[in-house]
């Protein structure tokens, strides 16, 4: 009974964390959604050079534009922005890349965690 338990859990269906060995791997075009307090959840598009920089924009009018930095320490990615750092995710799901950043450090209202899939 505990093995059919696990057949049918959704933990089963978590993707795996890709490991990055080269902050090149991140290049290229995401699309995702960025949560903060002040305006809820809203779409933002972002794009990283080979170097680990990159830009994000919300795509309403008047959207904020955000730029930043992908690096590895102790082998794992985190990034710095001009708003917020932290810890990021990378994981891959049938075909789908997907990168998660977490915020560290002091409160910020006007920013918070992003969810991104690599479109290109």
């Amino acid at each position: 009974m505990i093995a059919l338990v696990f057949a049918v859990s959704p933990l089963a269906a978590i993707a795996a964390e890709k490991q990055i060995t080269d902050i090149k791997q991140l290049a290229g075009t995401w699309q995702g959604w960025v949560t903060s307090q002040l305006s809820g959840s809203e779409r933002v598009l972002m794009t990283v050079k080979e170097d680990g920089s990159y830009q994000s924009s919300t795509t309403r009018d008047g959207g904020t534009l955000t730029v930043g930095k992908y690096y590895l320490q102790g082998g794992k990615v985190r990034y710095k922005s001009s708003r917020s750092e932290g810890t990021v995710v990378i994981s891959e799901d049938k075909g789908k890349t997907t990168m998660i950043l977490a915020p560290e450090g002091s409160f910020n209202p006007v920013t918070g965690p992003a969810t991104y899939e690599r479109v290109k």
